[in-house]
């Protein structure tokens, strides 16, 4: 806070009163503190000469906020905060709140922390649903979908999920950032993992003891979005031990979990069929057959399509 002395030496010419006058007629020309001053006829002069560095300063930051450069560039003493005036056991009182552009940024922050996401980029968890292009129909029907999946869901009384299938780069990842957020303005807390890289984590925990606090982390997550399923290597212990209880526990419990894969269903229902032991490949169809179910009746299957937006 400027020192009123130091801002009553700038001003040219004169003795001390006559400066202190000069500044005292200048905050009370301010616009603001001019009304403050009318709703409140009691203040007295005494009472604005001993807070006149508070008022100075409350001119100050308000003519900042009024030429606002932005909040991280904010100039104001307490950045993102706005200065008010008010009357305390009948004195003059200044305090300060946050600004419009701080609660916006504030309630992205709160927003956030109910998103959490592993090995998912950074910008695919700051994605809306404003973001994505609705280019063609089958886009338009699946940001329908995904939207009214977002904004319907109760975990633990509806199990309900949603199974978007699609090529390469038509946005899957992207749209299911726009759920996540949607989720989180409801207050509802989300999981986004992209399963390859979460089912090879798992495995480097067994050896180092977190596997079943990271297989439960994920289990338990009120709202379960697995990237790109299918991209993985299969193998029986993924599909049966990993998948197969994840996908059990959350049907019983009724928590909703979206998937994303390059494959449908039924050749999604191939590739678990498909495991690799001891370098030999086996044919499982039953036990694939079985996780299959649990995905169908408790998901919707919904095709994106499109030009691949990675080439861009």
């Amino acid at each position: 806070m400027d020192p009123i002395g130091k801002s009553i030496r700038k001003l040219s010419g004169g003795d001390f009163e006559k400066r202190f006058e000069a500044l005292f007629q200048d905050v009370l020309k301010d616009r603001r503190i001019k009304e403050f001053l009318n709703e409140n006829k009691e203040v007295t002069r005494d009472q604005v000469e001993r807070h006149l560095n508070d008022l100075f300063q409350y001119k100050k930051e308000w003519t900042n906020c009024d030429h606002c450069p932005g909040l991280e560039q904010c100039p104001n003493l307490m950045k993102g905060y706005q200065p008010s005036l008010s009357i305390y056991r009948e004195d003059i009182q200044i305090s300060y709140h946050p600004c419009p552009l701080k609660r916006r940024a504030d309630e992205r922050k709160r927003q956030a922390s109910f998103i959490k996401s592993l090995y998912v980029p950074k910008e695919i968890v700051a994605v809306t649903f404003d973001d994505i292009d609705q280019d063609n129909e089958t886009r338009v029907e699946a940001i329908a979908r995904a939207m009214q999946f977002a904004y319907e869901t109760v975990p633990g009384e509806t199990g309900r999920g949603l199974y978007i299938t699609g090529s390469f780069g038509v946005g899957k990842t992207y749209l299911m950032g726009a759920v996540s957020n949607a989720l989180a303005e409801r207050e509802i807390e989300s999981m986004i993992i992209y399963t390859p890289d979460f089912f090879r984590e798992l495995k480097q925990g067994i050896n180092d003891g977190t596997y079943q606090d990271k297989l439960d982390m994920v289990k338990r997550a009120p709202v379960l979005i697995l990237d790109d399923i299918g991209a993985e290597t299969m193998s029986a212990w993924v599909r049966d031990d990993i998948l197969g209880a994840l996908l059990q526990y959350r049907m019983m419990e009724k928590l909703p979990t979206v998937f994303t894969s390059n494959y449908e269903m039924d050749e999604l229902e191939g590739h678990l069929a498909y495991t690799n032991r001891g370098g030999v490949e086996n044919v499982e169809e039953l036990k694939a057959k079985r996780i299959m179910e649990r995905i169908r009746h408790l998901n919707e299957q919904i095709v994106m399509k499109g030009e691949n937006k990675r080439r861009f």
